[in-house]
Order: structure tokens, then sequence, then C-alpha cells
């Protein structure tokens, strides 16, 4: 099989390990059997979109067959169980073509995530991601979100044994984002947010963190086909966030 970080345009600065990658159309998928989730999903946001003009969101949530049955989720742990279905990949991110937004409704592209967490803070910080790289001088953005386990932390699920093969969904503690942003010049800049999956006040820069600090959490490094002094800077230290 082609190693698919020679072929998927978003894999080209690399990718945390996970057990299995699931290549999409338009985004890949590192999952994690353990968690029945993700581990990490990586985008270019709307890398074609002066194609074509925008697309409705589809709403289609469905289970990703790529995934063994006793390995993936379905819609049943999610009903009733006070979470959302929160996306990985933004389905606004991906709006240009049907298909590509579909997509973005595999439930491996979901993890449960609080509804005044989803629909608040962490949404903020999709729109701020889609500003920037509205900006004249980015040629691309890349989006890397990862699902965060704190294991001195009691980790609950959702869903009933009974169902689904017996799948219950593990509850995220956090959501790790980081965002790498390239533009024409081919100059580089890096941003890592790291989000509890609760309500949450403030501003998005007081979630910067220190993004070697996030790939310890996470169990991988980040962006790690790109080495050199600036980039070993910018994962020490956060650098100030962008104008959003």
């Amino acid at each position: 099989m082609n190693n698919p970080f020679h072929i998927q345009r978003e894999l080209r600065y690399g990718a945390p390990v996970c057990d299995e990658i699931l290549i999409g159309r338009y985004f890949t998928i590192g999952y994690s059997w353990y968690f029945r989730q993700a581990k990490w999903a990586l985008e270019i946001i709307n890398r074609n979109d002066y194609l074509l003009s925008e697309v409705e969101r589809m709403n289609n949530f469905r289970a990703d067959t790529r995934i063994p049955e006793r390995f993936r989720a379905g819609l049943n742990p999610y009903v009733g169980s006070g979470y959302d279905r929160g996306h990985l990949v933004a389905s606004a991110n991906s709006n240009i073509l049907e298909i590509q937004n579909s997509e973005t409704f595999l439930m491996s592209n979901m993890s449960p995530q609080k509804p005044n967490f989803n629909r608040r803070i962490w949404k903020n910080l999709e729109e701020a991601t889609r500003t920037l790289n509205n900006q004249d001088e980015i040629l691309e953005t890349y989006v890397l979100t990862c699902p965060v386990f704190y294991f001195d932390r009691l980790i609950e699920t959702i869903g009933d044994k009974n169902d689904d093969y017996g799948i219950d969904i593990p509850i995220p503690h956090a959501f790790i984002k980081s965002v790498l942003a390239e533009d024409k010049r081919g100059k580089l800049k890096l941003w890592t947010f790291e989000m509890e999956n609760k309500e949450l006040d403030g501003n998005l820069e007081d979630y910067l963190v220190v993004t070697y600090d996030a790939e310890q959490i996470v169990g991988g490094r980040f962006w790690d086909r790109i080495s050199g002094g600036d980039m070993h800077e910018q994962k020490k230290n956060p650098i100030a966030m962008w104008n959003y």
C-alpha cells in the first residue's frame, strides 16, 4: 500500500502516531481503536475553495464502515446522553462540495462534547481559524485536532454496552487544536490551544499552550516533518495570536 504521507497533502508536515489512518477525500483521521474515536483529525481548510460556491450543511451523521463494528461509534450512544456529536474537522471548513461536507458527518470525525463547549468557545475557535485562512497573505492553513484524556482523572463514557455491539464511547476531558499557517512565501506560524470539555469563559488566546506540552498529552509529535530553529522556538514559546 502507498504511504499516505506521500499522497495526502494535509499530511505533508507530519501527524502523530495512531492505530489506523483513515484517508478521506478532503481530510485524514488518525483513529484510536481503544477509545473508539479519532486520536486526531487533520485538514487543510477549504483547500479547493476557488472551485465552487458553498453547499448547505448535510447533517447526515452515520457510522464509518471502514472501522470494524466493535471499534466504531454509531449514533445510539449519543441519544439522550446530554453530549453533542462534536466535529473534529468542522463542517463549515468543508463546504465546497456536497461529498466534502458529507464526510465531516462520519462518526469517526465526532467526539462527545458538552453542548455549552461545542456551541460556544469551540465554535469560536473554529471561526477564528477560518478568519486566519482568509487573510490575503495565507496560502494554506493546516489544522490538527485531538481529543484528550487525562489519565489521572476518571474517564466516563456514553452509550449502553448492550447496544451497538457493546460499544460505549469515552468522553474526552479536553481537546487540543494545533493550527499551522503557511504564507505565500513559505513562512510557517504555529499556534496550539488546549480547552477542557466544559463551558469556558475568556478569550481564545487564554488557551494558547506550549506545543511540546500538548504533544506529551496526546502522545505523539505534531508537525514532525518540520525541523529547524524557528519551529522549535514556536513549539517552545507560543507566539501572539492572529487578529480574529
